[in-house]
């Protein structure tokens, strides 16, 4: 009796759902092998240059050797002879070979040095670190140091300590004709600024430049606005345009701690007795650089008695200033020198117990404390430039003083 074809392919049907429900199968199941994962083929590692060792070297306990440098620092901006120890070296290898296929340095804040190995040797590719500028506003108290203002107010997300440095020198200078940050500032005063940082594309960030500022110190609002006019020159303004910029430095050392400030008598440190001081003492490291307080012609370049090492320039308008106890003299008698040129550097010669700058401003010969001077208003923007301040000061300001949103606006959201 013949089976209908229909029988035989409803019975194969059941069958093979029988045998996959049940795992049981009436032949041989094919054997398939399990992928081949290729996990990661490169090894990556990392070696320091260390004290005292040569790039040869380090570059010879990787397994690199005949590398030839001095045609290397001929092309590129790379000295291996002034490579400092500390110096990251970045290395590839197969996992295969011991002997590396590339290795990188990073020479510099704009650029890292790619090394890659040929059939033909070593190839070298300069490749470029990129840094983008980002807007950012801090602010806060100034309770008497502008150093701890600036780390206690800057994140460190923001900008490293370093970085918090940079800043904190920058904006001294920035206000280097008005403010002293040794003796000028308060409690309750306040810093507010604007900053541009700069962000690799590794995510390194680092301080870039100050945009605007305002200071509070003894309840006045000190104003500082970034402006470059046409021909390139960058330059700080106040909100009514006018220069920072003075006849006369406020201090003529770069933000340094005041030992003693301008006293018509108070006891002297050697001699024991009171003595008239016309001057101010700024508190030093030995060495540190002297600046001249404005542009005028060295009349005196010697020693001098209890000044010991003395600097004296005559300026404008029968003003003359003296810096004395250096421990050098870096300006001749005769010479004109320009504002913040270095003069000399701090030292402790003459009647000084230790290392710190006397400093004198003296009109027409008589002793004045330069803190109670008015030392004039700076130049205005020109009239060319006037349209382009303004809009420019209009943009920094609204960024200085950011709006702040309301609590209502907030829940709007």
């Amino acid at each position: 009796m013949k089976v209908p074809r229909f029988l035989v392919a409803l019975a194969i049907v059941l069958l093979g759902a029988w045998a996959s429900l049940t795992g049981s199968w009436p032949w041989k199941r094919m054997m398939v092998a399990p992928p081949i994962v290729v996990g990661n083929a490169w090894a990556e590692s990392a070696d320091t240059l260390r004290r005292g060792e040569t790039v040869s070297e380090l570059l010879a306990r990787q397994g690199i050797v005949g590398l030839n440098l001095q045609e290397i620092a001929a092309r590129s901006n790379f000295d291996p002879r002034r490579m400092r120890s500390g110096l990251v070296f970045n290395f590839r290898r197969p996992r295969l070979d011991s002997l590396p296929s590339a290795f990188s340095v990073r020479t510099g804040d704009a650029q890292r040095l790619q090394f890659e190995r040929a059939d033909s040797g070593w190839t070298t590719q300069v490749q470029p670190i990129m840094w983008y500028p980002e807007v950012v506003q801090v602010g806060g108290p100034i309770d008497n140091s502008l150093y701890v203002a600036l780390d206690n107010g800057v994140d460190d997300r923001l900008l490293g300590r370093g970085e918090r440095e940079r800043l904190a020198w920058d904006l001294a200078d920035v206000y280097a004709w008005s403010v002293d940050f040794t003796r000028d500032i308060r409690a309750g005063d306040r810093f507010q600024v604007l900053i541009e940082r700069l962000v690799s594309e590794e995510g390194e960030v680092r301080f870039g430049r100050i945009l605007a500022s305002d200071l509070t110190v003894n309840g006045k609002s000190l104003t500082a606005y970034r402006f470059e006019t046409a021909d390139g020159k960058a330059s700080f303004y106040d909100a009514d345009g006018q220069s920072l910029k003075r006849a006369f430095l406020r201090a003529p050392l770069q933000f340094r701690r005041i030992s003693s400030s301008f006293n018509r008598s108070r006891r002297h440190p050697v001699l024991g007795f009171a003595r008239r001081h016309e001057g101010t003492d700024y508190a030093a490291d030995y060495g540190t650089p002297v600046l001249a307080a404005g542009d005028g012609v060295v009349i005196k370049a010697g020693y001098s008695g209890g000044y010991g090492n003395l600097v004296e320039v005559r300026h404008a308008n029968g003003i003359t200033t003296r810096y004395g106890h250096l421990s050098a003299i870096l300006a001749r008698s005769g010479a004109r020198v320009e504002q913040g040129q270095v003069i000399g550097r701090v030292g402790a010669t003459g009647l000084a117990t230790g290392s710190h700058l006397h400093y004198e401003f003296r009109v027409n010969g008589v002793a004045r404390d330069a803190r109670r001077l008015d030392l004039g208003n700076g130049q205005p923007v020109a009239a060319a430039d006037r349209p382009a301040f303004d809009t420019e000061r209009s943009r920094l300001t609204a960024l200085l003083y950011p709006t702040p949103v309301s609590p209502l606006a907030q829940l709007g959201d």
